[in-house]
C-alpha cells in the first residue's frame, strides 16, 4: 500500500495548493500506514482524539450514540478525506463520536501535533488548511440546512450525490439514520424513486 498510498496523500493535498516538493516530503514521513479490520475503531466516544487520519480506502463511520441507546450516524469517511473527531481533536477534549471502519479501511495517520508542526512551516500549508477549513464548515452547514428544511426524499438523493456508490458498500440501517429515518421509510423512499 506504501508508494501509492503516499501518492493519494500527496495529490489531495496538492488539489487545494501549490505545495512544493519538498513540503510533501516532510508530510510524508509524518504520516504512518495504519489498516483497520471491517468493525474496528479508530476512536471512541470518551477517548480524547490526538490523530488525523487520511483515508486511503475503505469506510468510516462517524457516529453518536444517544443516552437512550440509539444509534446516529453523523457522516461517512470514504477515499481521499481526511477524518478524525474535529471539534474535540482541535479543543483537546473528549470525543462524542465513535469512528468505525465499515469495511477494511487503510489509512494515513498522523499525531496532530506533528501535523500542526508541518502547517506552521510554509504559506502553502496555511492556504490547504484555509480551504479544508471551509469545505468543512460548507458540508456542516449544508447538513445543517438539509436536515432542518428537506423532506426525507430530497435529503436521500443529496446523499446519493454526496456519497456517490457508497449505497451498495453500507447497509441500509446505517443510511437511513445519516438521513433521520427509519429503515422502513428508506425503503419506502427507495422504491417510489425506483418506480417514477
Amino acid at each position: 500500500m506504501h508508494t501509492s498510498a503516499y501518492e493519494q496523500l500527496a495529490q489531495f493535498f496538492r488539489t487545494l495548493a501549490e505545495v512544493p516538493g519538498s513540503e510533501i516530503a516532510k508530510a510524508m514521513k509524518i504520516f504512518q500506514p495504519v489498516s483497520l479490520p471491517k468493525g474496528a475503531f479508530l476512536l471512541r466516544a470518551g477517548d480524547i482524539p490526538l490523530t488525523l487520519g487520511f483515508v486511503v480506502s475503505g469506510v468510516i463511520r462517524l457516529f453518536f450514540i444517544t443516552p437512550d441507546g440509539d444509534e446516529i450516524t453523523r457522516s461517512f469517511r470514504t477515499e481521499n478525506s481526511f477524518v478524525s473527531s474535529y471539534s474535540a481533536l482541535l479543543l483537546g477534549e473528549p470525543s462524542r463520536l465513535f469512528l468505525q471502519a465499515l469495511e477494511p479501511t487503510s489509512l494515513l495517520v498522523t499525531p496532530y501535533s506533528a501535523y500542526q508542526a508541518l502547517t506552521t512551516g510554509h504559506l502553502s500549508w496555511q492556504i490547504v488548511d484555509r480551504k479544508f477549513a471551509q469545505q468543512l464548515f460548507i458540508r456542516q452547514e449544508q447538513r445543517e440546512c438539509e436536515l432542518l428544511l428537506d423532506d426525507a426524499a430530497t435529503r436521500y438523493k443529496k446523499f446519493l450525490v454526496d456519497y456517490p456508490g457508497l449505497e451498495a458498500r453500507v447497509k441500509q440501517h446505517h443510511i437511513a439514520s445519516y438521513l433521520g429515518i427509519t429503515p422502513v421509510t428508506l425503503s419506502r423512499i427507495r422504491s417510489q424513486l425506483a418506480n417514477s
